[in-house]
């Protein structure tokens, strides 16, 4: 049972990476600043470097995870079934190309297999306050201030593009006599008319939003790695194997999380980039940092936040007050999974349980 154990907890690592690693990096990609691939290069990295750095910050989502929410002494049978049933849940989303939580989908195993193993040691006081006020509160506060500060930057360039001296010549090339090879004319623009966000940038150049593009993905990723890493060897740690030790475990999951993420992530990363909403430059950014700021306080606090649901809603709330840029049926499909997370998860948890007990 103890390898069976293993084995399903380096399934859900891949699976989470899969599924996981593309969503704080997906604005790169749909923004335009990176290519999918490279986008997942730079998310797996500092996915990777949050995992291990969760070793020293770990202890309050690890304590939530192995007896906060299932009070009782797990057995390797319990551990099995939550297992089955949150990778069973989390693979089939990321075939689907669907972004779910991994945190919710092993609240939902807890609870189906808990109810089946310990029914009195289901914490339910516990589950409301550290996993689904979490959950509530952070879509709609990552919405509020993802677009507070996508409002607030769009106003600081049109400020500083304003600012420009109130004529400048510009070389540009116009076509050439008869339509032939293209000459270069001046161009005269004016203070008043707006300056695209790449004009603003030096020539050859990554400008200062391009620069903090790059690092609140980054930080997002970091962020992820140190909230989900510590669950997953929770769950894992509830049946090691001979000569396995919860930080052998780390990293282990860390490197399985980094392979799931490369070779499976740029399905559901397409999903966040392109069929979401249509994000400027800075709205990446912005919505990176909301999602870097929150999924690393709860990280800290040992609230289990939920990448999926910060994340979009953050890119979500770059629109403002104009839902019409968002993609509705994309939002209904992932809205849907959300749905349908915890309870897959615990009725498969529960069938498994029931099959290995």
């Amino acid at each position: 049972m103890d390898i069976l154990v293993l084995v399903l907890v380096l399934a859900l690592a891949a699976a989470n990476g899969a599924n996981d690693v593309p969503k704080g990096v997906a604005t790169l990609a749909g923004a335009g600043v990176a290519k999918v691939r490279t986008a997942i290069g730079w998310g797996t990295i500092t996915t990777a470097v949050g995992c291990l750095v969760s070793l020293h910050f770990a202890s309050k989502m690890t304590a939530l995870f192995s007896k906060g929410i299932v009070s009782a002494d797990p057995t390797p049978a319990f551990g099995a079934a939550v297992l089955i049933g949150t990778v069973a849940w989390v693979a089939l989303a990321t075939w689907r190309g669907l972004p779910v939580s991994t945190t919710h989908a092993l609240t939902g195993a807890l609870l189906g297999a808990g109810s089946l193993f310990a029914s009195s040691a289901v914490q339910w006081s516990v589950l409301l306050k550290k996993v689904v006020e979490p959950l509530l509160l952070s879509v709609l506060i990552a919405w509020a201030i993802s677009a507070l500060l996508a409002v607030a930057a769009r106003v600081a360039l049109r400020r500083l593009a304003a600012a420009r001296p109130p004529a400048q010549q510009e070389p540009e090339p116009v076509p050439g006599p008869g339509g032939g090879g293209a000459t270069t004319a001046t161009v005269t623009r004016t203070a008043t008319e707006p300056r695209t966000e790449e004009e603003t940038q030096p020539t050859g150049k990554l400008g200062a939003v391009g620069v903090a593009h790059w690092l609140t993905s980054g930080l997002t990723s970091f962020a992820r790695g140190m909230n989900d890493a510590p669950k997953i060897v929770a769950i894992g740690s509830f049946a090691l194997v001979s000569g396995m030790t919860p930080t052998r475990l780390l990293f282990a999951v860390t490197a399985v999380m980094a392979v799931g993420g490369l070779v499976v992530g740029s399905k559901v990363a397409g999903r966040l980039a392109n069929d979401v909403i249509k994000m400027e430059h800075v709205e990446g950014f912005t919505a990176n940092l909301t999602t870097a700021a929150l999924v690393g306080l709860g990280a800290f606090q040992g609230l289990p936040m939920s990448t999926t649901h910060v994340s979009i809603g953050a890119i979500s709330g770059t629109a403002g007050t104009d839902l019409s840029r968002i993609k509705k049926k994309t939002v209904r499909d992932f809205a849907i999974a959300w749905v349908v997370t915890p309870p897959f998860a615990a009725a498969v948890a529960a069938l498994a349980y029931l099959a290995l007990r």
